[in-house]
């Protein structure tokens, strides 16, 4: 039998947030080693190959990363990372038409205006990486600093370059109230919020207003207002990532599931792996630490278990709401290409070039429908409140199209000889967790869901009809398991927004700042981590100030810190210059 191996770090989980862990740690020196589940590391930025020559993203596939300092610390560009800008731009009037069920509306300018200034557009110079840094890109404060008004680091932002949007109620408003107030439009409001929804936040939810604003914008404003993605997809980011970690000295083991925790006298010093692990080990050790990038429930209450925390605290997480739409998605194969329906064909033909976008102009639709928040109100409480299939009718389900051939064809990324590939449709159903059915009910119902997106879809679109459809792939949440924004793998904010979840102490204040009550085992997901999974290296660059403060890790120059973190008192500062 092969030994056990030891390392100064062992992560659990190959997604997006493990991995940029482990490059962060092994840039800093560090002796690490990945645990992942299943045969391919990458998490929700994988891409499929359902069949081959027609590669697709399941799970993530917007770019919401722009003002990471990681693209600069990790040298991301060294590694193979590059963009393909320009697949549409969302700053033109032209393409920024919104579609609602009596055909298309356009913003107006102070729908323009409002939403340039929330994120920072108007300022002298304009301030928005600073402000999305601020609001994603920065630990919670220690739980010695009592949080205030002066220093939440976005509402400092807002009080330095746009005084006129700082307010003392900013920090309890709801998106639609703060959108109330700079916009104009009910259909613009509407599609930010169900963007916001879809993106891990929500238009509703009260004390984020700001995080639901820039978790939109995140995708567009910072990249000069073009929705763009990297070549490749976000898997294309993801090997980066990978490569990054691996050339400076990561271990990588994939088919080796982590059956437990292994915790001496409090302390986390490494895993059992499961009977069918890859590697003949039965133990891996870790001289520094553990980190999880499983979610919340799996860690604390299957990989560490009861014996190791307080009552109360297995008590606290149980109670931690997780709950939130999951993205059903769609991606069709089809014979022809699907064409607009006649009350939008008409303003989509008229713009230049069309409204769709990529080489062959392939319609697109956005968000829909757009028409006014009681829509938007009436999906949600099907989602959060009833908990069960969808009884919203079919017209009036609102549902997010990524851009068509938002990719470069070198890529072969949603291009094939034989037949035209959609991107992806996406729509928020109840998650598995929370179903009335039960967490297999999604699986059940597939082929009535299958119908019911056609028809959804089918609204804005011809073609996507039986005789011209040959292949429609899609996506429970059941069949996603922990790798979509919503499913018992959390959001970008958390669902529940009381005081106990919010962003000092969330979810719990015994998980806050990525710590937990094991001496040595810190979470890196976004069930504990703010801001959550979606803002791509946000939760590792969050974390590294804490692993300084503990005196994990030592990085070098290269390392600098949020200018907004405060240390912890009696802790190493992470302000390494």
């Amino acid at each position: 039998m092969s030994r056990d191996e030891r390392y100064d770090v062992v992560i659990i989980g190959g997604g997006p947030n493990g991995m940029t862990t482990a490059a962060y740690l092994a840039k800093s020196g560090l002796s690490v080693c990945v645990l992942e589940e299943r045969t391919e590391c990458g998490g929700a930025c994988e891409t499929q190959e359902p069949i081959p020559g027609v590669r697709m993203f399941p799970h993530a596939m917007l770019m919401y990363a722009s003002p990471a300092p990681g693209f600069e610390q990790l040298e991301l560009h060294k590694y193979g990372f590059r963009m393909s800008w320009d697949p549409i731009d969302m700053a033109s009037k032209a393409n920024t038409a919104l579609t609602c069920t009596d055909g298309w509306r356009q913003p107006t300018d102070k729908d323009y205006e409002g939403w340039g200034k929330l994120g920072g557009l108007f300022g002298a110079p304009p301030f928005t990486r600073e402000l999305m840094r601020a609001a994603f890109w920065c630990p919670p404060h220690p739980p010695e600093v009592e949080v205030t008004d002066d220093n939440v680091p976005y509402m400092q932002v807002y009080k330095k370059y746009q005084a006129d949007v700082w307010t003392p109620e900013l920090r309890q408003m709801t998106m639609f109230d703060l959108m109330d107030e700079h916009c104009e439009t009910e259909w613009f409001k509407t599609c930010m919020a169900f963007a916001a929804w879809a993106s891990g936040a929500a238009g509703h939810w009260e004390g984020v207003a700001v995080p639901a604003v820039l978790c939109v914008q995140l995708l567009t404003l910072p990249g000069t207002g073009r929705i763009s993605l990297p070549r490749g997809g976000l898997h294309g980011y993801f090997h980066a990532i990978h490569r990054c970690a691996v050339d400076h000295g990561t271990v990588v083991r994939t088919c080796c599931p982590v059956d437990e925790i292994l915790v001496d006298d409090g302390r986390a010093v490494g895993v059992r792996l499961r009977e069918n692990a890859a590697i003949g080990g039965r133990k891996v050790w870790a001289n520094k630490a553990v980190i999880s990038g499983c979610d919340v429930h799996q860690t604390f209450l299957d990989l560490v278990g009861p014996k190791h925390l307080d009552p109360g605290v297995i008590r606290k997480i149980k109670d931690i709401s997780l709950k939130n739409g999951t993205l059903y998605v769609s991606t069709f194969f089809l014979k022809k290409p699907y064409r607009y329906k006649p009350k939008f064909a008409e303003w989509g033909a008229a713009t230049p070039d069309g409204r769709g976008v990529g080489p062959n102009r392939y319609p697109t639709a956005g968000v829909y429908p757009c028409d006014h928040r009681d829509i938007y109100y009436e999906n949600v409480a099907d989602v959060d409140g009833r908990k069960a299939q969808p009884t919203v009718p079919a017209e009036r389900a609102m549902w997010f199209q990524t851009p068509s051939q938002g990719w470069d064809p070198t890529d072969c990324q949603g291009h094939h000889p034989k037949g035209h590939v959609t991107s992806a449709f996406e729509m928020n159903v109840t998650p598995p967790d929370y179903h009335l059915e039960g967490e297999d009910a999604p699986d059940k119902y597939k082929k009535e869901m299958d119908a019911y997106m056609v028809e959804a879809f089918s609204q804005v679109f011809d073609g996507l009809d039986e005789d011209n459809i040959i292949h429609h792939w899609s996506a429970t949440g059941r069949e996603i398991e922990m790798r979509n924004t919503g499913l018992i793998g959390g959001t970008w904010c958390g669902s529940r927004h009381d005081e106990d979840q919010g962003w000092t102490s969330r979810p719990i204040p015994e998980l806050a700042r990525y710590r937990s009550p094991i001496e040595g085992l810190y979470h890196a997901h976004q069930t504990s981590g703010h801001p959550g999974g979606l803002c791509l290296m946000a939760i590792p660059y969050n974390l590294m100030h804490i692993l300084i403060e503990d005196g994990v890790a030592e990085p070098g120059d290269w390392w600098y810190a949020s200018p907004y973190y405060i240390p912890q008192e009696g802790k190493i500062s992470a302000n390494r210059k």
